[in-house]
């Protein structure tokens, strides 16, 4: 199980850069406000719950981040879940989380200004529509890679990150994803059940148009003998990395044989239906069902503990599933669709 082969490397992280304005933080805990909006690394707010906790490996090499108010604008949020893997797999994911929010925000800030020059009475419009959100998150993703191949690994074979990103404007959400953490809804359906849709696709070696990229590149597709139950990714010749994704940040030296930092969008009109969604890592889906999540979060007894009632769960599971294996970290968001703090149980309702 597990994303490639590491070594465990410490690290504190006691500053927070959020890109626009310096923002220090004692902890991982603080929230800061930066001039375009709330920031948050951890805890829960009125419509979002977070929770990580690190694994059996060494250092937790998730991240995750929340800004509301997102851009400065007052109806949009951003959500990321990364996962780190690789000697600096928590580097990379620390310096995504605190870098790629701010790009994104700049190219959707610029577009916005020019479309408003263009036509004013279509900038809604267009800031919403799918090819415009394509070009903000292909250039801002590929500016990310870019800047850690000068920051970070400067030779190809320290790691890299999956990332998961979700903006919610209005009632749209917009996803960008890279590898294997995943986006799933909860809906209710005409009975009144909730009912889990996945968002996403998990980006991996399974997936027979992302193995046939990485073929067609020359890199290989195959799972390490001592866990062959997990296709990986290889260089032409070799035995290393090992990947067990085909979409990442990092990983430069599978770049050319491959492995790919273009996002998959993934595009949602929100209804009166929907009630939240659930970012994780694949921490959580390698041992709980969409379904098992969903159910985890609408039973908790207040909406501020539902991320960490999925956490809890899921270590649990791993431990009695796999308990030949390390704990993989596990890191999720949950993110309320309304602002009411009760919710609908067996026709009554709950005060959350």
């Amino acid at each position: 199980m597990g994303s490639c082969c590491s070594c465990q490397v410490s690290i504190i992280d006691k500053v927070h850069d959020v890109g626009f304005n310096e923002c220090k933080t004692k902890d991982l805990e603080s929230t800061c406000e930066n001039g375009e909006g709330q920031v948050m690394l951890k805890g829960s707010s009125k419509c979002v719950s977070m929770y990580s906790q690190k694994g059996t490996k060494g250092v937790n090499q998730d991240g995750m981040t929340v800004w509301e108010d997102f851009g400065g604008e007052k109806d949009t949020i951003f959500c990321s879940v990364l996962d780190g893997h690789g000697p600096l797999g928590h580097k990379f994911s620390t310096h995504i989380r605190d870098k790629l929010p701010s790009k994104l925000a700049t190219t959707f800030k610029m577009s916005q200004q020019n479309v408003s020059k263009d036509n004013g009475s279509n900038a809604t419009k267009k800031s919403i529509n799918g090819d415009s959100w394509e070009e903000h998150f292909f250039s801002s993703f590929n500016d990310m890679d870019q800047d850690l191949a000068k920051n970070i690994d400067t030779d190809g074979f320290s790691g890299g990150s999956t990332a998961i990103t979700l903006i919610k404007k209005g009632d749209q959400l917009i996803i960008g994803n890279l590898g294997d953490s995943r986006a799933v809804l909860c809906t209710k359906a005409d009975d009144n059940n909730r009912v889990p849709i996945q968002l996403t696709v998990d980006l991996n070696p399974d997936v027979p148009s992302e193995a046939n990229r990485v073929i067609k590149c020359g890199g290989r597709v195959f799972p390490a003998q001592e866990d062959p139950d997990v296709n990986r990714i290889w260089l032409p010749e070799g035995d290393c990395p090992g990947l067990a994704m085909t979409r990442a940040f990092g990983d430069f030296c599978l770049k050319k044989y491959g492995l790919s930092s273009v996002p998959e969008m993934f595009y949602r009109k929100l209804s009166k239906k929907d009630e939240f969604v659930v970012l994780a890592t694949d921490g959580i889906w390698n041992v709980l069902s969409n379904n098992e999540v969903i159910t985890l979060v609408a039973l908790a007894p207040k909406r501020s503990l539902a991320a960490k009632l999925i956490v809890r769960r899921a270590v649990q599971v791993w431990k009695q599933k796999f308990p030949r294996y390390h704990i993989d970290d596990c890191s999720v968001i949950c993110l309320f669709f309304d602002d009411d703090h009760s919710v609908s149980v067996g026709g009554k309702k709950r005060h959350r």
